[in-house]
């Protein structure tokens, strides 16, 4: 099954124990409209990814590519940093700096 950023989202808030409340106040929206993010109800920006990376303090990559299977394996061997980075195939690389490209086109026409 593939996860949406949002589950992702959720699963790094979860690790660092930070509730959606918490995160949402640091992002000046309201707790349902947070929630909506992670439930994959609010389409994901590269802004509003780019402000929760900040808030998790991990980067849209990270978010992107988190694996909670490899981030526990990599925690209970290492017994430390629970965010590790992933290294992603070039093929991931060049749909997110598409995407990017896309997204950024769309706010040039607005």
């Amino acid at each position: 099954m593939i996860e949406t950023p949002g589950r992702k989202i959720k699963k790094i808030r979860e690790l660092r124990s930070y509730t959606q409340e918490y995160i949402s106040d640091r992002l000046n929206i309201s707790a349902r409209a947070y929630s909506k993010i992670e439930n994959g109800e609010t389409e994901l920006t590269i802004k509003r990814l780019n402000e929760i990376g900040e808030v998790l303090e991990v980067s849209p990559m990270e978010i992107l590519g988190f694996d909670e299977k490899q981030i526990f394996n990599n925690y209970n061997q290492q017994g430390g940093n629970m965010i590790t980075h992933n290294y992603f195939p070039e093929k991931l690389i060049e749909l997110y700096e598409k995407r990017i490209k896309e997204l950024e086109e769309q706010l040039l026409n607005m």
